[in-house]
């Protein structure tokens, strides 16, 4: 029941993936901006509700407010969702869409980010990036693109 249950769900994720994928290579071929979602995955040296407050406290203190930035969240592993296909190999998660992959770059090199680092980095066991390209919808509507300015 369950390798079934996980074939249906990897057809869900293929038939979810294929036409966003395909509307995000026309975009390309048009020259549009597209957001760039920064999703990065903390795993703590030291796995307290303590230790997680704080990284998530700086989180929001360091990296919330960078130019060019669409949406923010930071928090910690949702227990409760414990499923075969969970990935729970992370303490906190960080969420950014930037309005576009310059932006982006403009965040790496910032003063808060570099301070994050400094002061937030000896805490890391593990960091895991995953950086992709994304399309803003309102619900089961036309692709949306943000009213905010791009970095500088």
């Amino acid at each position: 029941m369950k390798s079934m249950m996980f074939r249906l769900s990897a057809v869900a994720v293929i038939l979810f993936v294929v036409g966003p994928l395909g509307r995000l290579c026309a975009a390309e071929s048009e020259g549009k901006a597209k957001m760039l979602s920064h999703d990065v995955f903390f795993s703590l040296t030291e796995k307290t509700p303590e230790a997680k407050a704080k990284l998530i406290a700086a989180c929001k203190k360091y990296l919330s407010d960078a130019p060019g930035v669409v949406w923010f969240a930071a928090g910690p592993l949702a227990p409760e969702f414990d499923r075969e296909v969970n990935d729970r190999e992370f303490d906190v998660a960080l969420h950014i869409v930037f309005h576009d992959k310059a932006a982006h770059d403009v965040y790496q090199k910032s003063e808060k980010h570099v301070k994050f680092v400094e002061e937030n980095g000896r805490s890391f066991a593990k960091v895991r990036v995953f950086d992709s390209y994304v399309d803003a919808f309102a619900h089961g509507g036309e692709s949306k693109m943000p009213a905010t300015k791009p970095a500088k």
